[in-house]
């Protein structure tokens, strides 16, 4: 009788061994993953030339005086030489003034479209009228030169008329203004307002006539 017990103890021990063995192999499988459950190392935007890549590469590339998608600014009043010399042709029915910008910047700039024209006379400013169509913007080199038409009546009465005392140009798409000597005919004729307007030609206009 004593030995089948020893011999169902000796079974229950090897049992219990054996059943605590498969759980040891069952948690080692659950904690340790298989080479095909490994997630591969994951790529940033910047490694995969994604957007982040080029963080600041734009505004690097960008060149002096450009703007952040490396196309030359606009033209700065500070960075223009304005000049204005007499344009008429004895024979011609109005008299024209030619306006220059020199670009002094140290840089390249666009201009495009109508400066702003203002004949300053004894009687009152002047504004003067858009003729024509603007053209496409212009890149002006740094230290060249463009030119616009600023056209108006003759004083043919042989009076006094309007006497001119300056002329105010503001260039393109700017606010600051710059005071010139007028160069012109002394006088505008007296009008009602309904006789020939002073007019201002597109950027790159400084054919006679505008």
């Amino acid at each position: 009788m004593r030995s089948h017990t020893i011999t169902f103890a000796a079974l229950a021990v090897a049992a219990g061994l054996s059943l605590t063995a498969c759980q040891n192999d069952d948690d080692a499988a659950q904690t340790d993953p298989s080479p095909a459950a490994t997630s591969s190392p994951s790529h940033s935007s910047a490694d995969s030339g994604g957007p982040d890549a080029g963080a600041g590469g734009e505004d690097a590339d960008a060149g002096a005086g450009s703007d952040a998608s490396g196309q030359a600014a606009k033209c700065r009043t500070d960075g223009l030489k304005i000049t204005a010399i007499d344009n008429f042709i004895d024979g011609d029915p109005r008299g024209t003034v030619a306006v220059e910008m020199e670009n002094t910047s140290g840089r390249d700039c666009v201009v495009a479209g109508f400066a702003g024209v203002d004949l300053k006379t004894d009687s009152g400013s002047i504004s003067a009228d858009r003729k024509g169509a603007p053209g496409d913007p212009y890149v002006l080199k740094n230290g060249k030169k463009i030119a616009f038409s600023v056209t108006y009546p003759l004083n043919e009465t042989g009076g006094t008329g309007v006497r001119i005392t300056g002329l105010v140009v503001t260039p393109p798409n700017e606010t600051k203004s710059v005071t010139l000597a007028w160069p012109g005919k002394p006088s505008l004729p007296v009008t009602d307002g309904s006789g020939d307007p002073v007019t201002v030609g597109p950027i790159g206009s400084a054919g006679q006539g505008g």
